[in-house]
């Protein structure tokens, strides 16, 4: 659109487009020409118009430096900071920096697909690894609570925290893309029916052009943010099809594999683990059940992934291989039992000490932590 026609949603003030789904002010253009034949120019974007007339909050991302600017606003309130975490990929999903912006607010850090971690999972023991893993990132949050937001498990106590912390304050839901952050949010409207119907019996209140506000009904609102892009996560290596393959919809089982010395395990084409070192024993894989697990020989493995990567080893497709970057090695000393993360995917449970090797794609982290089972 030039500037002659330049259109702003009249919910959240967005310059409406009809070129990026991911981003905001967007509407099908089918939409938008249906909107224009009524007598207004007033129109909604496609996440305003879902929340007014559905209750659905729809995902958007916008680029670093903007949500630099709207982290830099967030610390000059005084307000709740919920930051919203995949706990299958904490690395992936923290927010660079976010300890510098945030101020002296108070932030709940908040795990999410807590409903897929394996039954034996102590969640307090992963309660209290996000609350170390926020330390380490220079956060100091007040308290750490895991929720579903597929199933709205725990939603509840989320909002009891909310309550306790808020103190008649705004709340800023922040986070990362693809950590479930809208889903969250959605779950928090139907939950919560005062919110529901003052979003359906009023005009949509939020006036700038990067946030949802919905109404406490005290004067503040829960304040919803356009996700960052994180390029450090596995999914965005992936296309729709790959990632229904990496992102597992239940509880994990697990499944052991015996390894000796100089064995490989491949995950799909996406990660790889050698046992270098070390006397036979069974490793705990922790990934989806769809994601092919293939075990071989680590002299052969080099020329086993470039031979099969694509094919036996897929995800990524063959059609993918040119894009996809190559496997980074990490090497790891153990001496007691812990867990292997690859960030995005999963992890394996390494019970005696040991030398491996585990590789993933350039810039998805791999990193150890204290078994959580």
């Amino acid at each position: 659109m030039d500037s002659k026609t330049d259109l702003y949603c009249i919910g959240c003030g967005a310059k409406i487009q009809t070129e990026d789904k991911t981003a905001i002010g967007y509407i099908p253009q089918s939409a938008l020409d249906k909107q224009l034949t009524d007598d207004t120019q007033d129109v909604y974007c496609q996440r305003c118009f879902r929340l007014r007339h559905y209750n659905e909050i729809m995902p958007v991302s916008i680029a670093d430096d903007e949500f630099v600017r709207l982290l830099n606003e967030i610390g000059d309130r005084d307000a709740l900071i919920l930051n919203v975490i995949d706990i299958f990929d904490f690395n992936g999903s923290i927010i660079p920096g976010l300890h510098r912006f945030v101020g002296d607010n108070p932030v709940i850090v908040v795990g999410n697909k807590e409903d897929v971690l394996p039954k034996g999972v102590s969640r307090g023991k992963v309660r209290q690894w996000l609350f170390e893993q926020s330390h380490d990132q220079g956060l100091r949050p007040v308290d750490t609570v895991l929720v579903s937001s597929k199933s709205g498990r725990n939603v509840d106590q989320l909002m009891a925290l909310i309550d306790k912390y808020r103190h008649g304050k705004d709340v800023y839901v922040v986070g990362t893309t693809n950590v479930g952050k809208s889903t969250l949010i959605n779950q928090i409207i139907k939950q919560n029916m005062a919110i529901k119907d003052l979003i359906t019996t009023s005009r949509f209140p939020g006036t700038t052009l990067d946030q949802i506000e919905i109404p406490f009904g005290d004067g503040k609102n829960l304040i919803d943010t356009p996700g960052i892009i994180h390029e450090h996560q596995m999914a965005h290596l992936l296309g729709p099809n790959d990632l229904n393959l990496i992102a597992p919809q239940k509880a994990l089982k697990p499944k052991v594999y015996q390894l000796n010395a100089a064995q490989t395990l491949f995950l799909a084409g996406l990660a790889r683990f050698d046992y270098l070192q070390g006397e036979r024993q069974g490793f705990t894989v922790y990934v989806d059940d769809q994601l092919y697990l293939h075990r071989t020989k680590l002299e052969n493995a080099d020329a086993f992934y470039e031979k099969h990567l694509g094919e036996l080893l897929n995800p990524p497709k063959a059609e993918a291989i040119a894009d996809f970057p190559k496997l980074v090695r990490h090497e790891f000393s153990i001496d007691q039992k812990v867990d292997i993360v690859f960030g995005g995917l999963g992890w394996i449970t390494v019970q005696k000490p040991g030398v491996i090797a585990a590789y993933a794609p350039e810039n998805v982290d791999v990193v150890i932590r204290k078994a959580l089972i």
